[in-house]
This record gives structure tokens, C-alpha cells and sequence, in this order.
């Protein structure tokens, strides 16, 4: 019978998602209270056994407060907020006040260069994506247009010419 574990080591998490499972632990921390073993609220919670008997420990230790959240895990990101607020405005100049001309199109190849310029840091193309993602831009489909496109032109023909052919 298949394991179905709620406590995934999956890492990057979000706020909301180290607040639910801060909860999970604090809900650990009331069954060790009412002397349920580390394996039975295991079981109870649907987490690893391993977790469980860290927590207890942890409980046993320094009871409930022992095991809050310390926070997110690992490094923090050099991507700062002072350097995401430039990164935002940069891009909404668009990729021809950087240099890119001929493509009128961000690429993850193409923010990373101009983070590069700016900061004098390297980024990955995937370390972009995801501090794109977390700044809330989304992958795009363009419209193909030229950069010498002549609104007035197409207004014209899209009143004048496009009737008569659309007739036939």
C-alpha cells in the first residue's frame, strides 16, 4: 500500500505554505501533549516518521514555541527589492532602450545580460525565470509586429480595403 506523505520536503516554499505547515507541527505538539507517540501522530498527520521523532524532540526540548518556523530555508536571494524595483522599470522600457533592436522580445537570456550590466552578477536563465515569476511577469506569446509599423497605414486599410475584399 502506497505511503501518502502531506509533509513533502519540497523546498522554495511560499509564506502561506510554511504557515501550513508551521500548523502541522503545532498540531504535533498538541498530540505529544496528550502522550501520542512520535509513530502514531506520524500516522495521525500523514508525515514522515523522521519528522515526527525530530519534532518530539524538539517538543520535549523546548515545548511548543520549539517548533515554530524559523523561516524560509537556505540563502537569501541577492535579487534584492531595491534591484527588482529597477529590474520592473527596466523592462517596461522594453528591450530597444537596452540595445535589443532587431527582436522586440524579453528572453530570460536577455534579462539576465542586463542584470549583468547593471549589478555585476550572473544569473542562470532558470534563477531568472523564477525571480520573474515571483515579480509577477508571465510568459508571453508576442505579436509579431515590425518596429517601423505604420498605425495611420493600417487604420486605412483596415477601413477602406478590407471591406472590399472581405465582401468577395
Amino acid at each position: 500500500m502506497p505511503v501518502v506523505v502531506r509533509y513533502s520536503d519540497g523546498g522554495g516554499l511560499t509564506p502561506k505554505q510554511r504557515a501550513v505547515r508551521e500548523q502541522v507541527r503545532f498540531e504535533a505538539a498538541g498530540l505529544f501533549a496528550r502522550q501520542v507517540a512520535p509513530p502514531g501522530v506520524a500516522k495521525q498527520l500523514r508525515v514522515p516518521r523522521k519528522s515526527a521523532y525530530a519534532w518530539y524532540a524538539a517538543w520535549r526540548e523546548g515545548g511548543v514555541e520549539s517548533v515554530r518556523s524559523k523561516g524560509p530555508s537556505g540563502r537569501s536571494s541577492r535579487m534584492g527589492p531595491a534591484w527588482r524595483a529597477w529590474l520592473a522599470q527596466a523592462l517596461e522600457q522594453g528591450p530597444s532602450a537596452h540595445g535589443w533592436v532587431q527582436d522586440q522580445r524579453w528572453t530570460t537570456a536577455r534579462v539576465a545580460v542586463l542584470v549583468a550590466r547593471r549589478f555585476h552578477v550572473r544569473f542562470s536563465d532558470a534563477q531568472i525565470w523564477r525571480i520573474l515569476h515571483q515579480m509577477g511577469f508571465t510568459v508571453q506569446v508576442p505579436v509579431h509586429r515590425v518596429a517601423e509599423r505604420d498605425e495611420q497605414a493600417v487604420a486605412t486599410w483596415v477601413k477602406e480595403v478590407w471591406p472590399r475584399v472581405e465582401r468577395r
